[in-house]
C-alpha cells in the first residue's frame, strides 16, 4: 500500500475570483483514513477528483507512494473511486458489476470469479451476486458500488460523498461498515463528506477545508479540543460551538464565571469566546443570565437555547440532562465549567489561548 503527498496544489477555474482549491498540502499515511469537511462548494470533492486525476493541477504535485502521478491519467494512478451516484450497470448481475473492470482487463475468467466471491463475501453480498441493481436496496447498491472498488486491490480508495444517498438510519450502519472495512484492508483512503459527524466518527484525521483553503488537520478529538481558528471551532461539533464577542481585560478573558488568561496573545482586546453546549452547567449565581428562548427535547439530553442579558443579547445554547422540565421564557444562570472556555482573536480568528 501506499501514502498520498499532496504538495501545495492548487486549481483555478475560469470565471472565479478565487482558485477552488488554495495551496493545499497534506500528507496522507500509508494505510490512514482521512477524511475532507467542509461546506458545498469549499473545494473537497475538486481536490479529491486532482489526487483521481478528473481534474487537472494548475500548480503543486501529487505523489501516491514514491510516484509523482501529478500528470498522469486516472487509469495509471492505480486508485479506486466511489462516488455519490452508485453507477451501476443495470444489466449486469452483481458479481459482473463487481467483476466487469477485472474483465476489461484481460484477469483470468477463474481469477475473477475468485476474487469476485471473496469481495462478495466481505461485503455481505454472497446471496446477492446472482441479482439485478434494481433488485437491491440502497445500501446494497452501495456495498456493490463498494465492492467494484475493492476487487481491483488499488493503492488508494478515493470517497467522494457515497452515502449522501441514503436514509440516516442506513448511513450509520453504512459508515461503521465502510470505517471497519478499511480498518480491515489497510488501504489508504481520503473521503469526502460535509458531514461532520461522519467525518468524527469514521477518519483517522480530518482535514477541514473553507473557500479552497486548508483551515486545520488533525485527529478528531484534537480538532474538537482544540480548533486552531473560529470558522473550526463553530463547524465541528453538533450542535456548533457557541460563540460570543467579548472583551479581553488585563489579559485575561472572563465569561460565565470562568476566567482564561491569554496574556500577550494579541494587541487587540477584542475576542471571540467560543464554549460548547456540553462546557455549561446550569446553575451558578455568579454565572451569566438569560432568558430561555426554547428546549430541544431528544430524550437522554436536551439543548436549551438562550438569550444572555449581554449588551448584544448573545444567543446560546447549552446541554441539561433530559426531560429537565425546563421552560420557555423561564430566567437561567449559566455557568461555565472550568477548562471549558476557548479564546479567539476577532480579528483574525485565530484561537490565542492554550
Amino acid at each position: 500500500m501506499s501514502g498520498v503527498h499532496i504538495h501545495n496544489v492548487t486549481r483555478q477555474f475560469v470565471g472565479m475570483n478565487h482558485p477552488a482549491v488554495d495551496a493545499v498540502d497534506i500528507t496522507v499515511g500509508d494505510g490512514e483514513f482521512l477524511v475532507l469537511v467542509g461546506p458545498s462548494g469549499c473545494g473537497k470533492s475538486t481536490l479529491l477528483r486532482m489526487v483521481a486525476g478528473l481534474e487537472k493541477v494548475d500548480s503543486g504535485t501529487i505523489s501516491i507512494g514514491e510516484r509523482d502521478v501529478t500528470d498522469l491519467a486516472p487509469k495509471d494512478r492505480n486508485i479506486a473511486m466511489v462516488f455519490q451516484s452508485y453507477a451501476l450497470y443495470p444489466h449486469m448481475t452483481v458479481a459482473e458489476n463487481i467483476g466487469f473492470n477485472l474483465k476489461i482487463n484481460n484477469v483470468d475468467k477463474e481469477e475473477i470469479k475468485r476474487r469476485v466471491e471473496e469481495t462478495a463475501r466481505m461485503l455481505d453480498l454472497s446471496d446477492l451476486l446472482d441479482r439485478k441493481p434494481a433488485k437491491l436496496s440502497g445500501g446494497q447498491r452501495q456495498r456493490v458500488a463498494m465492492g467494484r472498488a475493492i476487487v481491483r486491490k488499488p493503492e488508494v480508495f478515493l470517497m467522494d460523498e457515497p452515502l449522501s444517498n441514503l436514509d440516516a438510519k442506513l448511513r450509520v450502519q453504512t459508515r461503521t461498515q465502510i470505517a471497519e472495512l478499511q480498518r480491515n484492508l489497510g488501504v489508504t483512503t481520503i473521503y469526502v463528506t460535509h458531514d461532520q459527524v461522519e467525518a468524527m466518527t469514521m477518519g483517522n484525521r480530518i482535514a477541514v477545508l473553507k473557500d479552497g483553503v486548508l483551515q486545520q488537520v488533525a485527529a478528531p478529538q484534537e480538532l474538537f479540543s482544540r480548533p486552531a481558528n473560529l470558522f473550526v471551532a463553530g463547524f465541528i461539533g453538533s450542535p456548533a460551538m457557541n460563540l460570543i464577542p467579548t472583551e479581553a481585560a488585563n489579559g485575561t478573558v472572563v465569561f460565565a464565571g470562568a476566567s482564561v488568561p491569554i496574556g500577550k496573545s494579541t494587541s487587540s482586546s477584542s475576542v471571540v469566546v467560543g464554549v460548547r453546549p456540553e462546557g455549561l452547567e446550569l446553575s451558578g449565581a455568579d454565572g451569566t443570565v438569560g432568558v430561555i428562548d426554547f428546549v430541544e427535547e431528544l430524550g437522554s439530553d436536551a439543548f436549551v437555547h438562550c438569550t444572555l442579558d449581554t449588551p448584544n443579547k448573545d444567543r446560546i445554547v447549552a446541554r441539561a440532562p433530559g426531560l429537565s422540565k425546563l421552560s420557555a421564557q423561564s430566567r437561567i444562570s449559566l455557568r461555565a465549567k472550568p477548562d471549558a472556555l476557548h479564546v479567539f482573536d476577532a480579528q483574525s480568528g485565530l484561537r490565542i489561548s492554550a
